[in-house]
C-alpha cells in the first residue's frame, strides 16, 4: 500500500473517531475498525471484493458511517495507484474495469477528483491550486467537460471563497442546497484550497464551525495527510489508532 493512501486511512478514521462525542467515542472500538479497513484494502487486486469488504466492515461500525464513501474514495485511489499496476497492462482501459466502473457509478465523493489531482501535484512538484483544479485538471473550460462545469458550478461561482475566513466558507456551503452533488464535499474541499498548507489552528476552527463534526474532520484531515503526510497532525490526535 502506497505510503499516502496509508497515511489518508489514519488520518480519516482519525478525523471520524475525534469528531465524535465522548459517549459515542467509548462505544466504538477505533483500533479494531482501524485495523479492519487496513485488511480490506490488502489481499489480491480485485476491487469490488475490496469493496463488499470494506462495506462488511463498515456495516459493523455505524458510528463511522459518515466515512463510508471517503474511504472509498481512498479504496480507488490505492487500485488505480497499486493494484491496477499488478494486473495486466492498460487494466483501467479494459471492458472488464469498465464494467466495474459501471457498477460502482454511485459509490465514493466528488473527493475523489481532488484525491487524483493531489497526487498529479505531489508528483510533478507543483502547488495545489483551485483554479489550476478546475481548469487544468477537471478542465471546466472545455466543450466535452460540460458534465464536471455543471456539477462543480458552486465551486466554480464561489472560488472567491480561497481568500475567505473559515467561518464563511461553512456559511456558504450550509447555503447550498441539499441536493446539489457539492453539499456534503464543498466545505472541506473549499477550506483545503484556502488553506492548503496546514494549521492546526485553523484546522480547529474549521471543525468549530462544522455541522456534521465526524465527516468534516475526517475529510480535511484525510485530504491534508494524503498530500502533507500524517506527520503535520499532533499525537494527541492521531492516539486513537496507535496500537
Amino acid at each position: 500500500m502506497e505510503t499516502q493512501v496509508n497515511q489518508a486511512i489514519d488520518a480519516i478514521i482519525s478525523g471520524c473517531w475525534n469528531g465524535l462525542n465522548d459517549n459515542q467515542q467509548k462505544d466504538f472500538d477505533v483500533k479494531a475498525f482501524h485495523q479492519s479497513i487496513i485488511a480490506s484494502f490488502e489481499g489480491e487486486p480485485d476491487f469490488l471484493k475490496k469493496l463488499n469488504k470494506l462495506d462488511e466492515v463498515m456495516d459493523e461500525y455505524p458510528y463511522a458511517e459518515a466515512i463510508r464513501e471517503v474511504l472509498v474514495d481512498i479504496l480507488f485511489i490505492h487500485f488505480f495507484s497499486t493494484d491496477a499496476q499488478r494486473l495486466e497492462e492498460d487494466y483501467l482501459d479494459s471492458p472488464e474495469w469498465e464494467k466495474i466502473e459501471d457498477q460502482t457509478i454511485e459509490r465514493g465523493t466528488e473527493l475523489l477528483n481532488l484525491f487524483l489531482y493531489l497526487k498529479e501535484c505531489n508528483e510533478e512538484e507543483e502547488e495545489p491550486e483551485l483554479s489550476h483544479f478546475l481548469k487544468e485538471f477537471l478542465l471546466i473550460d472545455e466543450d466535452e467537460f460540460q458534465d464536471e462545469y455543471e456539477i462543480y458550478e458552486q465551486v466554480i461561482a464561489n472560488q472567491i471563497l480561497v481568500e475567505a475566513e473559515t467561518s464563511e466558507i461553512a456559511r456558504v456551503s450550509k447555503s447550498i442546497p441539499e441536493d446539489d452533488e457539492m453539499k456534503e464535499v464543498f466545505y472541506p474541499l473549499m477550506s483545503f484550497f484556502a488553506n492548503p498548507i496546514f494549521e492546526e489552528a485553523e484546522f480547529n476552527e474549521y471543525i468549530n464551525h462544522s455541522s456534521n463534526k465526524p465527516y468534516d474532520a475526517a475529510t480535511l484531515a484525510g485530504i491534508y495527510a494524503y498530500y502533507h503526510g500524517t506527520a503535520i497532525f499532533s499525537k494527541t490526535f492521531l492516539n486513537c489508532i496507535q496500537k
